[in-house]
């Protein structure tokens, strides 16, 4: 039940007026507008008319310990009143910058001992290139510029880091920073050749790695940037052994390694961070956003080897380390991470990840039976559905079908909030869902999907690939004709 009253209509048309959205659809947005948000606790969010939704996607990967936490609130609140904000500026600090770092560097890989904070996730990957294209300068190996990414892979949206990133379509209409960043192919093991195991697409994977290091030359090279699992790039699970072997190829050729843990940081798959406990890799360059505050306040952080720290921090005739933001460790988020973190580990939130987890794993696999899923991948609390025409030869919709679209739509009339990214909808919900409320979200989204089913044969956009249909009065059945035992009602 809502707080407070809203003038939805107000704010409906303010918003559509006036806020430039992130990834916005000017195609829909004029007529179509937003859902305005309002309210949340715990797990669920409100809209402005009072209806309620699961949200299953965490805000955007980043409501780990869920919403409405008081305690969360009231320690914003206190530091606020202590001090909301001091530069880090000309040897500045505040209690909660100080504090967190140390806490960052506890829970990170032995010998990254170094944090360097921005406000988000874009923020902390161009510092990470920045800070390795200083760190090679300072060699003397000033031709070690260029970044090798994956395809598909998705590392932030300012200029240099949407260059980083693999998603050609987001790149459509803008402009990337020329030569810099060079693409090897995503470890999507659903898309592989079928010819091809896991273990025979993983050497492959590997030796293009280094094979792309070879042509661009070791001296040119400086890092190669990797999500543990890729996020907005269709939550892909690299294969077994990926990036313990991708790693082995950097160091064979002097390439400094980062990972991108936005994502799967502080929890979304049951460790504060993955690359270590879950991937087994001690990279050069860890980057953190989202979760670290679990979206209470912005804050992200780039963390560093003792190597790199010991390089960039010594002493030159120039003296100066010139990269900072005016909120580079602003103490409130500070404050917000280090009490975020306090949660996690007092409530043993990753615990409950690694047993609740499976359970999410095992309940939206059994969405495979359903004619157009092709795949449900990712890991815990950080999960994806391929949506495809023919699940056996793979063959997606249309891009004009707007098949994530139409199953995400469907899913919000029913009360939950899933994300669509063109053919495939992810989940990243609260870490703190329990198994009721997992069934109940798995089960909202096979309605949502039979539902967007039921639309595609009735608007002649998909005929079940020799399914039969028949109406009976309400419902539409949809008989397999491959399987007589297996027929759902929509």
């Amino acid at each position: 039940m809502l707080k407070k009253k809203y003038d939805t209509q107000d704010l409906w048309a303010k918003d559509r007026d006036h806020y430039i959205h992130p990834w916005t659809d000017f195609s829909v947005f004029h007529d179509e507008g937003s859902l305005v948000v309002a309210e949340a606790d715990g797990p669920y969010v409100y809209d402005s008319d009072g209806g309620r939704y699961i949200d299953g996607i965490g805000g955007l990967w980043c409501v780990n310990i869920g919403y409405g936490n008081e305690e969360m609130a009231q320690a914003i609140a206190d530091q606020v009143r202590a001090i909301p904000y001091y530069s880090s500026f000309n040897h500045l600090t505040t209690p909660p910058s100080a504090e967190l770092a140390a806490k960052l560097a506890e829970i990170a890989p032995e010998s990254m001992n170094h944090v360097f904070y921005g406000s988000g996730g874009s923020m902390a990957n161009d510092t990470a290139v920045r800070i390795i294209h200083y760190y090679f300068n300072r060699l003397g190996k000033h031709s070690k510029k260029k970044i090798i990414s994956r395809r598909d892979a998705y590392h932030g949206s300012t200029y240099l880091t949407m260059t980083l990133t693999g998603v050609e379509a987001d790149h459509i209409g803008f402009d990337l920073a020329p030569g810099l960043v060079s693409y090897v192919s995503c470890p999507n093991s659903y898309r592989k050749p079928e010819d091809m195991s896991n273990e025979e697409f993983c050497d492959f994977l590997v030796d293009e790695l280094e094979q792309e290091i070879v042509r661009l030359g070791e001296d040119n090279v400086a890092a190669f940037i990797a999500e543990p699992i890729m996020g907005a790039g269709g939550v892909i699970v690299p294969p077994d052994g990926y990036h313990r072997r991708t790693l082995e190829v950097c160091r064979k050729y002097g390439v400094l390694y980062i990972s991108d843990e936005v994502v799967t940081g502080f929890g979304r798959i049951g460790h504060m961070l993955s690359s270590e406990p879950v991937f087994g890799i001690k990279p050069d360059i860890i980057t953190a956003a989202k979760g670290i505050s679990s979206g209470y306040l912005p804050l992200s952080a780039t963390l560093l080897s003792d190597e790199i720290y010991e390089v960039i921090s010594a002493p030159s005739e120039h003296g100066l380390f010139t990269h900072g933001f005016t909120y580079s460790g602003h103490p409130v988020c500070c404050r917000a991470a280090l009490k975020n973190i306090e949660i996690i580990e007092r409530d043993r939130i990753c615990e409950h990840v690694r047993e609740i987890g499976p359970y999410f794993e095992e309940r939206l696999n059994t969405l495979r039976e359903l004619p157009i899923v092709g795949d449900v991948r990712g890991k815990c609390f950080m999960m994806c559905v391929e949506n495809v025409k023919d699940a056996q030869t793979k063959e997606i919709f249309d891009d004009s079908v707007k098949i994530g679209d139409r199953i995400a739509a469907r899913c919000q009339t029913l009360g939950l909030i899933v994300r669509p990214i063109a053919h495939l909808n992810v989940l990243s919900p609260p870490l703190i869902l329990d198994r009721q409320q997992v069934d109940e979200t798995v089960d909202i989204l096979r309605q949502g999907i039979e539902m967007t089913m039921s639309d595609l044969v009735r608007e002649g956009l998909w005929n079940g690939w020799g399914c039969n249909f028949s109406e009976c009065g309400s419902r539409l059945e949809i008989e397999w004709a491959q399987d007589d035992d297996h027929i759902l009602h929509l």
